[in-house]
């Protein structure tokens, strides 16, 4: 049935391409979704890497040398044992012998989720459950590749697969919403960026984790109802609640500790760890040495980051090294730390703009690696012999991205050219890579380099998409740039009908997110709501302008305009979308009295922010799933822009909730009930608000959808319901 609808689906795509009118069934089923080469990992040779074959039932060796495939590595129609119809996600044991095959994949949060694992053996084809006492989550390989560890309703497990595949349960103490051990808890799993709090001594002999006890931390409950895709019929006459741990600005946050266990002697030691009552753990990590355990502590104020080596053994731990900030740390600070070679490297705003810093394994700083008034965006790895460094930066453009490698002398190569966006998949060693490019009218491009940035091979050139979308009937978008009235530039992309004609007057949608480092403005296919920029060529084919800018307080431009938002979130970026507005309106083919601002989350939170601003130039807007008072929202996020709401009273007061009687323009206001991220009591507070003060305005709420509001027919009556406000409010 799954082959049946891709064909489908891909029939359809390249059937409605033809045609010259995009319906919004084609962007909301993505129809014009680039093709991407997924499952890719490098293998531990460093001259091959594996991928998941066309068919979804294998997995395929390539070499990095050819990009061709040199062998199966599974096939699931060629096992013995436990027979696997299908599977969504692998991971390849450090030797090579075992893979580890995900199946029944079921979402818990944004990062987690429950799954049957199964354990393919490459010696004699054979597959196996990892373990049948329950579903599992996070599974890791040992160094030795060994044994496999997981966690089990929040207790943490291994399985010895060469001693008679025996299961040890390691904790006892796990209870939902009480203690958690190995993996993260709400909120770390969703502003820490990360679902596994284990990690394995490199000689496969003691295991480390963090243990979360989140007793005293307050619940949010929401209401399923019985709904519909899915239908939840236990739900059809009372309603079940769902209560979850969920510590919000200033309010308790759950107690940590980092422990050890002995495999052999089954022997628990607590990690001595110096931490802030109300600190965290964001990072447990496996290094060279196998007397040492990583363990990076963070205050709760974000601005200091310390990272200590702890002998798993006897618990002592000494400090590595620290980070400080006037204001807060980034979380690409201690998301990109691997200690598997001695010497390591970290990102940091230091001198104003994210750089690689060289460690020495005594935590000594040995050199700044990279230096400019330009951001490193991702830090991929060195060479075999630790002497060439391999990033990606946006040196040049704050809307562009590109490979490159500095060496110990600091010599600096760019290792792709195109001007636009460019990420990359190194493999071990550094020896080649594969590199994703697109920009503003080009789908992804997928080639295989060598080190040098030769292309090896084109793995994937969306050729197909390209002829669908110059089928269309549509325009090419812009890049822009204007001075606010403060003197501040802003960048942004813009989207006309096919048939601009200077002489008329368009009405504009403004879209952005806005939120601290994000950027929606780049030279990249990213671009829009869906991708492709392919929701606003609707837009402009109904006769509208739709316009992008991002503010101050977006990523890419530096550590200064980043943080100017600090302790007064929503100021300065409501103040820049006006401005955007202001602009948008002073030029002679846009009619200022039809303009209109939308976005989800923070960019919802932002639309009513600038609606709110006190200069009326906003016809209406959409605010989807939006915080309406930062209080409202979790400590981690929050905090580390603002600080605790006891701290910075003035700075909170700073949201929709304080500012909802200076509204102007007619507001839809779009939530999911079961929004376990910004919940549901962020829109009913803002509504009781404009309804006590007589303000009129519009309301979708979704039945027992997240953060996402997906599922079903959903997304295609969100937008549905977007497109019909706007159609009303702004065409003439």
């Amino acid at each position: 049935m799954k082959k049946i609808i891709s064909l489908f689906l891909l029939l359809a795509s390249f059937t409605l391409a033809g045609a010259q009118q995009i319906s919004l069934a084609d962007v909301v089923f993505y129809r014009y979704y680039p093709n991407r080469i997924g499952g890719l990992n490098s293998m531990a040779d460093g001259e091959h890497y594996s991928r998941i074959s066309d068919t979804g039932k294998g997995i395929l060796k390539c070499s990095f040398k050819t990009g061709e495939t040199v062998a199966t590595l599974f096939d699931a129609n060629d096992t013995q044992g436990e027979r696997l119809q299908n599977f969504s996600d692998y991971k390849i044991s450090p030797d090579g012998r075992y893979i580890l095959l995900e199946t029944n994949h079921k979402a818990i949060y944004r990062r987690s989720s429950t799954a049957n694992w199964f354990v393919y053996d490459t010696n004699g084809k054979t597959v196996r459950s990892l373990s049948k006492n329950g579903d599992q989550e996070v599974p890791h390989f040992s160094p030795d590749s060994k044994k496999v560890a997981f966690v089990r309703q929040n207790n943490l497990f291994y399985v010895d697969l060469e001693n008679g595949w025996k299961e040890t349960q390691v904790t006892t103490d796990g209870q939902f919403n009480h203690i958690i051990n190995g993996k993260p808890d709400w909120v770390y799993e969703e502003e820490f960026e990360y679902n596994t709090a284990y990690a394995f001594s490199a000689d496969s002999k003691m295991l480390a984790w963090v243990r979360t006890d989140e007793t005293d931390v307050k619940t949010f409950e929401f209401q399923y109802f019985m709904g519909a895709a899915p239908q939840m019929t236990e739900n059809k006459l009372y309603p079940s609640n769902y209560a979850f741990k969920y510590p919000k600005a200033g309010e308790d946050n759950a107690k940590v500790t980092a422990l050890s266990y002995n495999l052999e002697t089954r022997e628990v030691q607590t990690l001595n760890v110096p931490l802030d009552a109300d600190g965290y753990i964001p990072r447990i990590l496996t290094t060279a040495d196998p007397e040492k355990i990583a363990v990076v502590t963070l205050n709760r104020h974000q601005d200091r980051c310390d990272i200590y080596m702890a002998n798993p053994r006897d618990g002592k731990a000494e400090l590595l090294m620290s980070e400080r900030a006037d204001k807060y740390i980034e979380t690409a600070f201690y998301n990109n730390l691997d200690f598997s070679k001695g010497k390591f490297v970290v990102m940091s705003e230091r001198d104003g703009y994210r750089h690689l810093y060289l460690y020495n394994q005594d935590g000594t700083l040995d050199r700044q690696l990279t230096k400019g008034s330009f951001a490193v965006n991702d830090f991929y790895g060195t060479d075999e012999k630790g002497k060439t460094f391999y990033y990606s930066c946006n040196e040049g453009s704050p809307l562009e991205q590109y490979v490159c490698c500095v060496d110990v002398k600091g010599n600096v190569k760019r290792l792709t050219t195109q001007k636009g966006v460019n990420s990359a998949e190194f493999s071990e060693g550094c020896k080649y890579f594969i590199n994703v490019f697109s920009d503003i009218n080009t789908p992804y491009v997928t080639t295989l380099r060598d080190a040098k940035g030769n292309v090896v091979r084109v793995l994937e050139d969306n050729e197909k998409l390209k002829q669908a979308y110059q089928k269309l009937n549509i325009g090419k978008p812009e890049i822009f740039s204007f001075k606010t009235s403060e003197g501040v530039e802003l960048n942004g992309w813009m989207v006309k009908p096919a048939d601009f004609d200077a002489s008329k007057q368009y009405p504009v949608i403004m879209y952005q997110y806005s939120g601290p480092g994000d950027q929606q403005v780049h030279n990249s296919w990213a671009n829009g709501n869906a991708g492709g920029l392919i929701w606003e060529h609707r837009l402009a084919q109904k006769g509208y302008i739709v316009a992008c800018v991002d503010g101050r307080g977006t990523g890419g431009r530096g550590r200064d305009f980043q943080q100017c938002t600090y302790m007064t979130m929503g100021d300065k970026e409501s103040k820049d979308q006006v401005e955007t507005a202001i602009y948008l309106g002073s030029l002679p083919y846009v009619d200022k009295e039809r303009i209109a601002i939308w976005g989800w989350s923070f960019g919802g939170f932002n639309t009513i922010m600038s609606m709110c601003e006190g200069r009326k130039v906003f016809n209406c807007g959409v605010a989807v799933a939006p915080v309406t008072d930062w209080r409202y929202y979790d400590s981690a996020y929050t905090e580390r822009y603002m600080r605790t709401p006891q701290e910075n009273p003035q700075g909170y007061d700073i949201s929709p909730m304080h500012r909802y009687q200076k509204l102007s323009g007619k507001l839809l206001i779009c939530h999911g009930l079961a929004d376990d991220n910004v919940h549901f009591q962020n829109a009913a507070e803002l509504c009781e608000k404009l309804v006590q003060n007589n303000t009129q305005f519009e309301m979708q709420f979704y039945t027992n959808r997240n953060h996402g509001i997906y599922g079903g027919n959903t997304r295609m009556h969100l937008f549905t319901r977007i497109e019909n406000f706007f159609d009303k409010n702004l065409l003439k």
